[in-house]
């Protein structure tokens, strides 16, 4: 089975389409836009049989009815919270979606960045949308403090050699946080200073592992002796709830101000 992210919504939310392919058969995750997915789809000789979606923002579903107009057989699965008529197939953490033969993925209920968040987890990929960046995580939109900082502690209890596919590329401005944050981590340094984004060229690769989020990723770390002491500081309470929000609204302050 092969990955690939496409790029979408490029110099507005530089999104992620990812497309997971084999034998002729290819699903797609969060598509926002439909052009390219579906140049992509004819190029390759694929058949969609398949769309997920992770939540209800615009960037990730307002392709949905041209892919649906190309390929009508494909189904459109998505969160049970979600108001969208074009799922087909309703979702909760804990079920399964079986994609290949030999790839079965399983919901993950991740509200905070929206109420409706889910994810979608086996152990060769985690799908997980606007919960966890590469090097971030997603702003609140609707969704509350307490459900996001419990999704992200559910994220990082995950395996570490967890390949993990986000739907936008944010990274370089996430590292450039992370450092303010936790300038003396040697590993988010090196991560740093090795850092070749290429977008918005195709991506064939996965954004990182967990194991790299959970070794430079503030939004998996707010709780650890080094970002912990400086949220306590900025008047956090040593609760999860509270440590992610003063951690998040730093970051809202870093970017209104960069």
């Amino acid at each position: 089975m092969t990955i690939t992210g496409i790029p979408a919504l490029v110099g507005s939310y530089d999104n992620y389409i990812w497309v997971l392919y084999q034998n002729q058969e290819a699903w797609v995750v969060d598509p926002g836009e439909s052009q390219q997915v579906i140049a992509f789809l004819k190029q390759q000789n694929l058949t969609l049989q398949g769309i997920l979606v992770t939540h209800h923002h615009f960037d990730h579903v307002d392709g949905i009815p041209a892919l649906k107009q190309a390929y009508p057989k494909a189904t459109v699965y998505g969160p049970q919270k979600t108001d969208n008529a074009s799922i087909q197939v309703r979702l909760k953490g804990g079920e399964t979606v079986p994609i290949f033969n030999d790839f079965i993925l399983t919901v993950l209920d991740t509200p905070g960045h929206t109420p409706d968040h889910i994810s979608y987890y086996n152990e060769q990929a985690l799908f997980c949308a606007d919960t966890l960046f590469s090097a971030g995580c997603g702003r609140l939109l609707g969704g509350t403090v307490e459900a996001f900082s419990q999704s992200l502690l559910t994220l990082r209890e995950l395996p570490d050699e967890t390949p993990f596919y986000c739907a936008h590329e944010y990274t370089e401005d996430n590292l450039k946080f992370a450092i303010q944050v936790e300038p003396d981590n040697l590993e988010l340094q090196q991560r740093f200073a090795n850092l070749n984004v290429n977008y918005p060229t195709i991506k064939t690769t996965a954004l990182g592992t967990l194991k790299i989020e959970k070794e430079t990723n503030p939004f998996l770390r707010f709780d650890r002796p080094s970002i912990k002491e400086q949220l306590l500081k900025r008047g956090a309470q040593d609760t999860p709830a509270s440590l992610f929000k003063t951690l998040r609204d730093w970051k809202d302050q870093y970017d209104r101000q960069n």
